[in-house]
């Protein structure tokens, strides 16, 4: 929970995730995820281009990890039926695309990525539920460590 970093910005990013993902509802929290990803990929393509394999692989990772452990272990496929099989699949061709991203140095398959997790991302933010603020204070109490802790690996 308490991370000991050299660079106050990213000791402050930290932070600030975390206390986001703690106030955050569910909708919020997966808005973040989206974001997270969005994040790593526009690194990975950073480190892509200035040829810093390690860095690169490190935000490939970060993103996968975010897809596979955040969005898409979060989808429930019994009640979502085909909109959740479908999102499944996306996620999986995701991954796939950034680990031969990763693989073959292909800036194109990156861009191709982020181009679909920002149309996920606008469709999510567009059906966001108007905030009460009873049901607000309810989900910053219920919400779990687990998820605060994969969003701060998404500042680390």
């Amino acid at each position: 929970m308490f991370n000991t970093y050299k660079n106050p910005a990213k000791a402050y990013a930290s932070t600030n995730i975390e206390s986001n993902a703690i106030a955050a509802n569910p909708h919020k929290l997966i808005a973040m995820l989206y974001e997270g990803v969005l994040i790593a990929i526009l690194q990975a393509e950073h480190h892509m281009k200035q040829n810093n394999v390690l860095e690169k692989g490190a935000a490939i990772s970060k993103a996968t990890d975010i897809i596979l452990m955040g969005l898409d272990a979060s989808l429930n496929i019994e009640e979502g039926g085909e909109i959740g099989e479908n999102l499944h699949a996306l996620y999986s061709y995701m991954c796939q695309e950034l680990i031969l991203s990763n693989l073959h140095n292909d800036v194109k398959k990156l861009k191709d990525v982020y181009a679909l997790m920002l149309d996920l991302k606008n469709t999510w933010d567009a059906i966001a539920p108007k905030a009460d603020p009873k049901s607000v204070m309810l989900g910053a109490q219920s919400n779990s460590g687990s998820t605060a802790n994969l969003l701060n690996s998404v500042s680390a």
